[in-house]
Formats: C-alpha cells, sequence, structure tokens
C-alpha cells in the first residue's frame, strides 16, 4: 500500500469516528450513568467489532455480501432491530439508573457492557456498507497483511476518540450533570434517538 492510500485510509477513518453514530450515543449514555471506568468494556467490544469486520472485509469475506444482495438486507434489518432494542433497552433502565451501589454510583456488569458493545459494532449497518464499498479501495485482492495492517490501525484510531469521547462526555459532563432529573432526560433522548436511528435503518433503501 502506498503512502498516499495510508493517509487516506486515516483520514477515512477518523471522519467516521468523529462522526456521531449509535455507538456514540450508547457511550454517551453510559458514561452520564456509570462513569468513565465502567464504559471500557463497551469500547473494547465496539472497537473488537470493528477491528472484525475490516480484518473480515479486507480479507476478502465482504465479496460473500456484494454477491449476494439478500445478505446485505439481513444485516441492516438486524442492525435497524438491534438499534430498536438498544433504545428500548435504555428507556426500560429506570431501575437501573436508580439503583446505586455501596460506592453510589450505578453498577454495570462488564460482560453485558463488552456484549453491548460488540453486537453493536458487528450489526452496524452503515458502517458494513461503508467497509463493504470503500476498504476494497485501499487494498488489492492479494493483500492479506495490508488488509490487517489498516485493521490494526482502525482499531487504534478508533479506541484513542472512544476512549477520548468517554472521558470528555461521560466521566466529566457526569460530575457536572449530577442532577438525576437530568440524567434520565439524557437517557430518554439516548433512547429515542436510537428507536428512531433503527426505524430509519429500516425503511429507508439501500
Amino acid at each position: 500500500m502506498s503512502h498516499s492510500l495510508l493517509i487516506a485510509f486515516i483520514m477515512f477513518a477518523t471522519v467516521m469516528f468523529f462522526t456521531p453514530g449509535p455507538n456514540n450515543i450508547m457511550l454517551l449514555s453510559s458514561g452520564l450513568t456509570y462513569g468513565f471506568r465502567p464504559t471500557i468494556p463497551h469500547i473494547m467490544g465496539i472497537t473488537i467489532g470493528f477491528a472484525f469486520m475490516v480484518g473480515a472485509v479486507g480479507l476478502g469475506l465482504g465479496t460473500i455480501f456484494i454477491a449476494y444482495p439478500v445478505l446485505q438486507t439481513i444485516l441492516k434489518y438486524i442492525g435497524a432491530a438491534y438499534l430498536i432494542y438498544l433504545g428500548i433497552s435504555t428507556l426500560r433502565s429506570h431501575d437501573a439508573f436508580d439503583v446505586r451501589g455501596s460506592s453510589g454510583t450505578a453498577r454495570l456488569p462488564a460482560g453485558q457492557a463488552y456484549l453491548q458493545g460488540l453486537v453493536s459494532a458487528l450489526v452496524n449497518p452503515k458502517l458494513g456498507v461503508f467497509f463493504l464499498t470503500l476498504l476494497p479501495q485501499f487494498i488489492g485482492p492479494d493483500e492479506p497483511a495490508a488488509a490487517l495492517r489498516l485493521a490494526v490501525i482502525f482499531d487504534l484510531i478508533g479506541l484513542a476518540w472512544l476512549l477520548a469521547y468517554s472521558v470528555l462526555l461521560g466521566a466529566l459532563l457526569g460530575r457536572a450533570l449530577g442532577s438525576g432529573s437530568i440524567r434520565r432526560l439524557i437517557r430518554w433522548v439516548s433512547g429515542i434517538v436510537l428507536v428512531g436511528l433503527g426505524v430509519r435503518v429500516a425503511v429507508e433503501s439501500r
């Protein structure tokens, strides 16, 4: 891979992570509710999911989705259903937001957070389309090493951004927005946005 293509890929990945999406909304809600440290499993799940997607598409598995468009449709509806599920779960998590541990902060099981982040990355329909259509432009069909290299670079960029994002909008704003009513408002807005995104993905044409 040439240096110009590598720079273009880095810029592409950076723009993708800076663009608001379901993962950002999920991390915002989690950070404001549970704080920065319990949100780390969310971040790890998302980045591992991204690495898997980049690596799979780069190694040629994405051609299966191109050859069989029905698989893209299935992925779209699975992603839409999961976004709606996340939104409804957020809206119904009133007790989880109010239940406090001995330290005075809400608790979130690490395994549950990790799984949410992983599945959210894997079934994100927009990211799937981006990877299928744009990633092959950066590597050739016989460059598996380049595909793995791009997966690592993409993950490092994503990890740095998600950590910074969670610290800024989760931990820092979490201290400023100490009111339970404000936290519940953010939870409701986040849930409604996630449901709306899911419905939009389901009804829009590819």
